[in-house]
């Protein structure tokens, strides 16, 4: 499999959805929201995974999921705790770049509103800003690129990141 894909790794409500589409459309490449694979592949809401296999069982489940997709010019967004899965990330890294969408933590908590809603991965007793200061050591770690987002709107986060990847992947998009 060619390396021509493009993941897309932050904390929710980073924008990997909004820009992930955005991006794609821009590059003339497919989009895949993992959490959606998820859903399709066990017939279940993510919520509903949670419920019943408890945060570990999910993040198993993400895991495998991620780590066996096969996709190409792609752009990929995976759940925020996709980086718990180092056989998820050691394939996302194998098939193309990873981008973390850096935000602050108060950016992070303005965009978020309801955790359980959005089924935000937070065990027993964790604040937001805990499993932020969790995640992020991780998020940049695995990043082949860094994107701070701060006073971007997602258009202009997508004409940078587009930049970059046609750059990278010496893509013709002829909208300049």
């Amino acid at each position: 499999m060619e390396k021509n894909n493009i993941t897309l790794i932050g904390m929710p409500a980073s924008g990997k959805s909004t820009i992930g589409v955005l991006l794609a459309k821009r590059l003339g490449y497919s989009f895949v929201d993992v959490d959606i694979v998820i859903q399709e592949k066990t017939g279940k809401l993510l919520k509903e995974i949670i419920a019943e296999k408890g945060m570990d069982g999910f993040l198993k489940v993400e895991e495998d999921i991620n780590a066996e997709l096969e996709t190409e010019h792609s752009v990929i967004a995976p759940g925020g705790s996709v980086i718990y899965g180092d056989k998820a990330m050691a394939h996302l890294k194998e098939i193309g770049l990873v981008v973390y969408l850096k935000l602050s933590f108060e950016e992070v908590e303005k965009r978020i509103g309801n955790v359980v809603d959005r089924g935000v991965a937070l065990k027993k007793g964790m604040t937001l800003r805990d499993l932020y200061e969790e995640r992020v050591p991780y998020y940049e770690r695995y990043a082949d690129i860094t994107i701070d987002e701060r006073g971007m709107t997602p258009g202009e986060t997508v004409d940078q990141l587009r930049k970059m990847m046609e750059k990278h992947f010496n893509l013709k998009t002829g909208d300049e």
